[in-house]
């Protein structure tokens, strides 16, 4: 399951009125190197066989098959002037830091 804030819905809604004739959100993520993902978001006008689907505040939202189990959980969020970011959840049992300034 993945989440959208308001802000990210709010966006996409905007879009899919701009373009009524691709009214499915798609998500897919890919590896870029050993480091980077790289994440995209497209809106279509029909999803695919394999797409995970779902309706989150009345959108439908396709997840693309093979980026479902790494799309678990994260967050879609919008905010301007950055744009669409990927929100990944925390990771149970990582070690959580404090910074602090010591200045």
């Amino acid at each position: 399951m993945i989440f959208l804030t308001e802000q990210a819905v709010t966006k996409i809604k905007v879009l899919i009125l701009e373009h009524p004739e691709d009214p499915f959100v798609r998500l897919m993520v890919r590896d870029l190197d050993e480091a980077r993902l790289s994440y995209k978001i497209t809106l279509e006008d029909k999803l695919q066989p394999d797409d995970e689907v779902q309706e989150v505040n009345g959108l439908t939202v396709g997840v693309e098959g093979q980026s479902v189990s790494r799309m678990q959980g994260i967050t879609l969020d919008y905010q301007e002037p950055d744009g669409f970011k990927f929100i990944h959840p925390e990771q149970e049992g990582e070690p959580k830091f404090d910074v602090f300034n010591l200045n």
